[in-house]
């Protein structure tokens, strides 16, 4: 990505229906001063009221994003802001002649193709970047997602999501996978690996869209449809296309911070644009530890291990089914002196220590588990990708699989940086204190 602000040389313009009105809509993208940002114009209103895509004015709604500014709105952006914060454009005027941009093909694609064949024109003024110094966190408990930003050596996105209960045997046919990971490092990979992935909707929503007056220019050629046992579409541009697009939505909301991400991995959990525009607020204000939910004196209520078996330092995130927690790793760690003096490594097997005292929060934070303690019964699936050594910081997901009064299993993953370091599935007898 440039180091400096750039805007476009030549207008360029693009039509086509809108998702939601089904009409017609004009687009231009023109070139802007350095510092301008991006700006949308209402060409079909009385003075040509502008928007700023900024935070101050994003609120979501419909399943989407969208701006308000003296009660004009422009519906619905966030794919043309992920284009722009992919291909790392700064400054634009946006004119439309409709409350939303046209749909196109439901994805990113064509406005990040456009972005990039457009001729660039550079300022002598540097981009606002954002490189996050801590962990960052935003999260919804009541149903376990969560949106967490960390540092990383380049611009990655995690992202999973959970289709409901009924719609397992399309899991189980693997015909739609609900998780990604992928780079936008640069806005060629952006194009290959995010920008094609299309919106969605479950076939059981349509009726209810449609009753609400939305989707009115909504159809097969612009969206993927999944019903309970099939996919509607003739086929997907990726066989995770449905967790890409959600990763996409995160990339454009983010960038009503105004800011390009550097150096960070996102990491999305059920996420939606709510979490996704507090996020971009947290990026505007900053602050550390700013979603820190547990701090080790919380922690020491609800675990029974001390020091120097005491291994997590912070739950970053508690819901009722996930917990994500953090573990830094330091030079003074007691198991260094012996592992190794000249190579200090931590043992992998204080690795799974530490990934199952985050299951051990999780667990023990249900009022009915209160009283118990958790004793591994087995550990499945155990892998050990990468080594972890002084000066990293673990972060630790934890997923409970089936919870019983007496047991408990559940499945976790570590990472450093972007990169999974170890995962396995832990099974815990729950004990009596007494």
């Amino acid at each position: 990505m440039e180091e400096f602000q750039c805007s476009i040389k030549k207008e360029v313009s693009v039509k086509g229906i809108g998702l939601h009105t089904g009409k017609l809509t004009n687009l231009t993208f023109k070139g802007a001063p350095e510092d301008s940002g991006i700006v949308f114009i209402r060409k079909d209103l009385p003075g040509e009221p502008r928007i700023p895509a900024k935070i101050d004015y994003a609120n979501h709604k419909d399943r989407s994003t969208s701006l308000e500014k003296d009660g004009v709105n422009v519906y619905i952006i966030e794919h043309v802001m992920a284009a722009i914060a992919g291909v790392g454009v700064d400054n634009l005027l946006i004119e439309i002649d409709n409350c939303e941009p046209p749909v196109l093909d439901g994805s990113a694609k064509s406005w990040t193709d456009i972005l990039l064949k457009t001729q660039k024109k550079f300022y002598n003024k540097k981009k606002e970047t954002f490189t996050p110094s801590c962990f960052y966190i935003v999260s919804n408990p009541e149903n376990d997602s969560y949106l967490v930003l960390l540092p990383s050596h380049s611009r990655n996105v995690t992202y999973t999501f959970e289709f409901p209960e009924n719609f397992a045997e399309c899991q189980r046919k693997n015909l739609v996978g609900n998780n990604c990971s992928v780079s936008f490092e640069d806005g060629e990979m952006f194009a290959k690996q995010i920008a094609p992935a299309r919106t969605f909707c479950l076939l059981e929503e349509v009726n209810a869209l449609k009753k609400n007056g939305l989707i009115k220019g909504g159809s097969l050629e612009n969206a993927v449809v999944i019903d309970r046992d099939k996919v509607l579409n003739d086929n997907l541009r990726f066989p995770n296309e449905i967790a890409r697009h959600k990763a996409l939505d995160v990339i454009g909301d983010l960038f009503l911070s105004g800011k390009h991400l550097k150096n960070t991995h996102i990491i999305g959990m059920k996420s939606g644009h709510d979490l996704n525009i507090k996020m971009a607020k947290k990026i505007i204000n900053g602050g550390e530890d700013m979603g820190k939910v547990m701090d080790l004196k919380d922690i020491k209520k609800i675990l029974p291990h001390r020091y120097p078996f005491l291994f997590v330092d912070r739950i970053l995130s508690l819901g009722k089914r996930r917990a994500v927690g953090v573990k830094s790793i330091t030079g003074g760690e007691e198991f260094f002196q012996g592992h190794f003096p000249d190579f200090p490594v931590m043992p992998a097997v204080l690795t799974l220590e530490t990934m199952a005292q985050v299951a051990g929060v999780l667990l023990l934070s249900k009022s009915e588990s209160r009283d118990k303690l958790p004793f591994f019964a087995a550990i499945e699936n155990a892998k050990f990708r990468k080594p972890v050594f002084p000066g990293d910081q673990l972060l630790i997901e934890v997923e409970i699989i089936k919870l019983k009064q007496r047991t408990g299993k559940v499945h976790s993953s570590a990472t450093v940086a972007d990169k999974v370091v170890a995962e396995a599935d832990f099974i815990f007898s729950l004990v009596d204190k007494t």
